[in-house]
């Protein structure tokens, strides 16, 4: 269920009580889906498994997000593009 996956940042609070897991995935709004869920069904197991290699009294709660950022910077990018395109032509 869980597609090519890049983690691009890791946010953990000051208590370590959660850590906020960004990740972008190669695929459709459906493999961002299925992603997500992926992930999540699969947190607490990497939970444990971090918690076995960790030397914490507490392992953080882990929570992933899908990181938009990129997807934000590629659309300003190509509205960028565009204007240049209209400039040139005028």
């Amino acid at each position: 269920r869980v597609g090519f996956v890049t983690i691009t940042e890791v946010k953990v609070t000051s208590d370590l009580g959660s850590a906020r897991i960004y990740f972008t995935v190669m695929g459709d709004d459906q493999a961002r889906r299925q992603t997500t869920q992926g992930l999540t069904s699969a947190g607490p197991y990497l939970r444990r498994e971090l918690a076995k290699r960790l030397r914490l009294r507490h392992v953080p709660e882990l929570i992933f997000e899908f990181d938009t950022a990129l997807e934000y910077g590629n659309r300003i990018a190509s509205l960028l593009q565009e204007i240049k395109q209209k400039e040139e032509h005028d």
